[in-house]
């Protein structure tokens, strides 16, 4: 079955900004997925597939006991919006059990910026700099009770990340150059995200954008993001929701929650920069078509403007032939209603 999700009423998207509901699919098990929903390289929820007990089991209580004292590297900030360029969060290290109680507080009697403060776990491997999280390794008593979807081939695996929220903290603007499911497991979770084919109005910075506040952005500083057209879906407890590459995603914690982001590489393994425990660091052929423009750009600087104004284009031209392709049928199209598939 194929139907429309539904948008949150809160927080409203700017009325000037096409916003479009993310198609939700059941019933999806490996065969529909591989036949329906993943040739289309667009993002896709769906909803009924078996993720284990954890979505029963995952209380607070239980996080505490299975998770106890492991210290754990959180992100901690005094406004719910974490900002990475700016960095206006500090690293932390509690004991997981004294996180996960924090994390589900509204207000704390212990805390290191406010009582009010946010809180943030993304898991890591045992060497952050060397080695991809895995909830199997870091975290083998809750990972008993997690199922990883079996969508992808077992070899293609790269990493399965734990995720904490505290209600209403909202992630950066960014995106990941692998594929990657999104389980839900507990509470409700906003998730906006853009087409790679809308870059352009995003305001990047490495594979992050500048627009902070996405329902509310300063047009005057970024006029462009208007432009952008914004998929948008809330996630239910037992959820997945399915992020192509390249697809940019911004997360909204309506309520404390918890989830598991597993990514696997579907290029093939020497595509990606294998110093890269995170998955968001461009291919290496596109690392180097970036560092050879960078080579061409400084060639042009010496140029007088006109020369340079004119090259420039003829450059941007080029690029546009080479490499640009058409959005697919339909992209600038409202969802319509809802429709049914056997």
């Amino acid at each position: 079955t194929l139907l429309a999700c539904p948008v949150p009423a809160l927080p409203v998207p700017m009325a000037c900004q096409e916003t479009v509901p993310v198609p939700v699919y059941t019933d999806v098990d490996r065969e529909r997925f591989l036949r329906d929903v993943y040739p289309l390289r667009r993002p896709a929820v769906l909803r009924g597939v078996s993720l284990g007990p954890c979505t029963d089991r995952w209380t607070v209580d239980y996080l505490c006991e299975k998770g106890g004292a492991r210290e754990v590297k959180i992100h901690v900030s005094s406004v719910p919006q974490m900002d990475f360029l700016h960095k206006n969060f500090l690293y932390r290290s509690l004991p997981f059990s004294e996180f996960v109680q924090r994390a589900a507080e509204e207000r704390h009697s212990q805390y290191f910026i406010s009582e009010d403060e946010s809180y943030y776990l993304r898991s890591l491997g045992e060497d952050p700099r060397r080695e991809a999280a895995d909830l199997r390794k870091q975290f083998p008593d809750l990972a008993e009770d997690f199922r990883v979807p079996e969508f992808f081939e077992a070899e293609s695996f790269f990493s399965c990340v734990f995720r904490i929220s505290s209600r209403g903290l909202q992630l950066w603007t960014h995106y990941d150059v692998m594929d990657n499911l999104l389980a839900q497991v507990t509470g409700t979770k906003r998730v906006v995200l853009f087409s790679p084919q809308d870059a352009q109005h995003l305001y990047l910075t490495g594979d992050k954008s500048e627009v902070l506040d996405i329902d509310s952005p300063d047009l005057q500083r970024f006029p462009e993001f208007a432009r952008a057209r914004r998929l948008e879906c809330v996630l239910e407890p037992g959820d997945l929701l399915f992020i192509p590459a390249l697809w940019f995603h911004n997360t909204l914690a309506l309520e404390f929650g918890v989830g598991v982001n597993v990514f696997w590489r579907h290029l093939p393994h020497g595509c990606y920069d294998k110093s890269d425990p995170y998955g968001n660091k461009d291919p290496v052929l596109a690392s180097r078509a970036l560092q050879g423009l960078e080579k061409a750009l400084r060639c042009l600087d010496e140029l007088p403007p006109e020369y340079r104004d004119f090259y420039g284009r003829r450059m941007v031209l080029r690029i546009q032939s080479r490499t640009y392709t058409p959005r697919p049928e339909g992209a600038n199209t409202r969802l319509q209603g809802s429709a049914e598939q056997s």
